[in-house]
């Protein structure tokens, strides 16, 4: 699989669907009885909560922070927190890889996706490579066992505070420190069901439970003894439904 490539995520929606908060852009392969295509999701401050309906299918990859501004072709931060298309990104060429892939099982569409990715992300400068690797090693070292402050991992990576910041902003859509933070609520999450609050706290970097709370009801929309039982916000319209109505209109 490709190496900037960080998840794939296949499968068919059931029930309430769930999008936590993401640091990674993703791109999804999505086909329905609404329709065919391939959408991008960006960078997501916060969790939504969805009624998929008719249960599309859906072949998902997820980027890395780096290369994910010369795959796309745009700047991180103008996709958070939005649902687009990618034909509005790359144009034709979408259009062509989504013929390509429509009749293919999961496991080649991932690899199609994947590849894609790769062949623009390949054709970037090697400044933006350079970029690239940087942001990766940042991110790594904000959200690591030992989750670094931004200071410390500036001067470990030898560039500013600002510099640092102005990386994340262009290439994550996010500054270091909500990076960091959306990672340790998507932590949580992972263990949301199962754990004591206070050793989950603990286990993912937060001071306290009452941290962990503040930081959880603030992006996810509910307190995590809510979430954990099961009390959610109520739905709304999948964000792929939103767009054919504007390509419809």
């Amino acid at each position: 699989m490709s190496s900037l490539v960080a998840e794939v995520l296949t499968g068919r929606d059931r029930g309430m669907h769930v999008r936590g908060p993401d640091t990674a852009p993703v791109l999804v392969f999505r086909s329905g009885p609404d329709g065919t295509g391939l959408v991008v999701l960006g960078p997501r401050t916060r969790a939504s909560y969805f009624d998929p309906g008719e249960r599309p299918r859906c072949v998902a990859v997820r980027l890395r922070p780096g290369p994910a501004r010369a795959a796309l072709g745009v700047a991180m931060h103008e996709l958070v927190d939005q649902v687009v298309l990618l034909r509005d990104l790359w144009g034709a060429p979408a259009d062509t890889l989504l013929e390509r892939l429509a009749a293919r099982d999961d496991a080649e569409v991932a690899s199609g996706l994947a590849g894609a990715l790769e062949e623009r992300a390949r054709a970037g400068s090697a400044t933006e490579a350079t970029r690239a690797t940087l942001v990766n090693t940042a991110a790594s070292l904000l959200t690591g066992p030992h989750q670094g402050r931004v200071p410390e991992v500036a001067r470990e990576l030898g560039v500013s505070e600002r510099h640092l910041r102005n990386l994340f902003h262009d290439r994550a859509g996010l500054s270091p420190k909500q990076y960091a933070r959306i990672h340790r609520v998507r932590s949580v999450l992972a263990g949301a069901s199962r754990e004591p609050w206070a050793e989950l706290a603990a286990r993912t970097g937060f001071y306290d439970q009452s941290h962990l709370s503040a930081d959880f009801r603030s992006v996810m929309g509910v307190p995590p003894g809510a979430f954990r039982a099961g009390r959610l916000p109520a739905p709304i319209p999948c964000g792929w439904s939103l767009l054919q109505v504007g390509d419809a209109a």
